[in-house]
């Protein structure tokens, strides 16, 4: 993951140090010599032609009469080393090179400063976190007061890297502030970072702010779809509902998993019906499958909607899929709720025909009283007498029993006066 960041980070300020030009100095360093400056030129020619290996090999002859060299010579020399292996891709070699640059002494204070804000930036990208901070460090001491910010978003990255996350953050905060004094933007990735150093360090309110602002300044899908997962975390319910509202009406809301979150953002919100709906528009639209788990969410939302009949096909779906009898048995109750007596006997019974159900006396209490409500009352006496055997449900079964045999005795003797 670290290394995936860095790369995203590093794209914006990769990288300080450029190609090689030969001029004349002003500064008080030794002379660079027209020998010299032809043979380098001659390696430089080869670079710019792409015949980098041609390059290097004219620098070896170069290096050959290395002692005979001032330091501002070599020290080019080298620079033009660090440059031509960083162009083969060869990091670690082109840091090798460059700080040999750094290490001759006298020469321009442009050229160490440049040198070294290059060694920081190859020393991150290869992995050298805390070389990385000690090139910039070094760098620190020959910058000017408004050169500063510059290191500010680099030096925050090498700390990120070496997990070293509390002296990160005043760092990349630095360079946001600096961002906002002058009215501008911050850098995208500069947020990014932030945010990542907020989350290494367990601080998820600080991770929500920074959600919110990438939202506000860099409206993308994941961005909003992840500032609702900071919002459930932090348990702000209505901010993440809020957020996901808005997802979903920009067309941000693609995958399965964001349209199960959207559902269930609703039902904890308490609106079970837009949770049902939703869940079932995402089933129809393909985003999610017609799963057992998915079919009972939609089942579930359904009922507490008061939508029986919908709950009631949603758990139809799902009782076809799965061998037990547990949602027979909650179509059987809705079935009775609904007054629809004769499905509440047939679904009570195929719920225990299919048996591991989650209360065996609750079904025979709905059989009870669904054949109460059909005035079938030696059926409900039986079904109230079954169910009084259970723990769960003995209580209710025997005052139902007791109603349930007063009526069948009055329904004896009415037939006997007829």
């Amino acid at each position: 993951m670290k290394l995936k960041f860095i790369a995203l980070v590093a794209c914006g300020c990769w990288l300080a140090f450029a190609h090689p030009v030969l001029a004349q100095q002003t500064e008080r360093v030794p002379a660079l010599r027209e020998k010299v400056y032809g043979q380098l030129a001659r390696a430089q020619e080869q670079a710019d032609n792409g015949n980098l290996a041609e390059g290097i090999s004219i620098l070896g002859e170069v290096a050959e009469k290395a002692d005979s060299m001032n330091s501002y010579e070599r020290a080019m020399m080298w620079n033009f080393y660090g440059f031509m292996y960083y162009e083969q891709g060869n990091t670690k070699q082109a840091i090798n090179y460059f700080e040999k640059v750094v290490k001759e002494s006298p020469i321009p204070e442009s050229l160490e400063k440049s040198t070294l804000f290059s060694l920081s930036q190859l020393a991150l990208s290869d992995g050298q976190f805390e070389r990385a901070i000690g090139f910039l460090n070094q760098w620190e001491g020959l910058a000017e007061e408004d050169e500063m910010g510059k290191a500010w978003v680099l030096k925050a990255q090498a700390y990120y890297q070496a997990d070293k996350h509390r002296d990160a953050l005043p760092l990349i905060d630095k360079a946001i502030a600096a961002a906002d004094a002058a009215k501008k933007v911050p850098d995208e990735n500069w947020l990014i970072l932030k945010r990542a150093l907020h989350y290494e360090l367990e601080q998820p309110e600080q991770v929500a702010k920074v959600m919110e602002r990438l939202v506000t300044s860099y409206s993308k899908p994941e961005y909003w779809l992840q500032l609702a997962g900071v919002y459930a975390q932090l348990e702000q319910d209505e901010k993440q509902l809020a957020v996901l509202e808005a997802a979903h009406q920009q067309g941000y809301i693609e995958k399965g998993s964001e349209w199960r979150q959207l559902a269930q953002a609703y039902y904890f919100n308490e609106l079970p019906y837009k949770a049902a709906e939703t869940m079932q528009q995402a089933i129809s639209k393909g985003k999610v499958d017609a799963s057992v788990d998915n079919l009972k969410f939609v089942a579930q939302a359904y009922t507490q909607a008061k939508e029986y009949k919908k709950a009631i096909s949603a758990y139809q779906e799902a009782s076809d899929k799965v061998e037990h009898g547990k949602f027979a048995a909650q179509i059987a109750q809705l079935y009775l709720t609904l007054d629809n007596n004769e499905e509440a006997l047939n679904y009570a019974q195929r719920g225990r025909s299919k048996g591991n159900v989650d209360s065996e006396g609750n079904l025979y209490l709905i059989e009870g009283m669904a054949s109460l409500n059909l005035n079938n009352y030696e059926r409900a006496v039986e079904a109230f007498e079954l169910a009084s055997g259970y723990k769960e449900t003995a209580q209710s079964a025997k005052q139902w029993l007791k109603y349930a045999k007063s009526q069948h005795k009055q329904q004896q003797q009415v037939a006997k006066l007829k």
